[in-house]
């Protein structure tokens, strides 16, 4: 049980660097806005259930994702804009707390750098990359 757990330090510093840099859009407890922001309570640990679906998360964060999506049955046509200049870690750790939100009780291992940083070294993708794996991810039914 201790493997899916993430330190306490990594959590806070998660927890920090989403409300200085996602909250904004994403709100501090991952409800989102409708129709403008995805909520990401409940969903970030569900779509990290998966292989598939936690190499998307890290390439969301590193490449950005652009482009209409449906969210809780709701359009959003938006940008997330990459956030590449963050470590590895600093992405691990924001995935981390982003996976603390309620509202999926399935417990799910934590994302560690090397994750990201095999990620990262797959090379840059652009935005319609990253929106084509997310709508193979939707098919597939890894992403709700």
């Amino acid at each position: 049980m201790a493997a899916l757990v993430a330190p306490q330090a990594a959590w806070a510093t998660g927890q920090q660097t989403f409300a200085a840099q996602f909250s904004m859009c994403h709100q501090t407890a991952g409800a989102g806005l409708p129709g403008q922001f995805p909520r990401l309570a409940g969903r970030v640990p569900q779509i990290a259930s998966s292989p598939d679906g936690r190499r998307y998360l890290a390439m969301v964060l590193i490449n950005g994702l652009y482009g209409p999506i449906i969210v809780d049955r709701k359009p959003i046509n938006g940008m997330m804009p990459a956030v590449a200049s963050l470590s590895d870690q600093a992405i691990a750790d924001v995935l981390n707390h982003a996976m603390t939100f309620p509202g999926y009780a399935r417990k799910v291992a934590p994302f560690a750098a090397s994750e990201i940083a095999g990620v990262r070294a797959s090379g840059r993708k652009s935005g319609n990359v990253v929106a084509a794996e997310r709508s193979r991810l939707v098919a597939a039914k890894l992403i709700p």
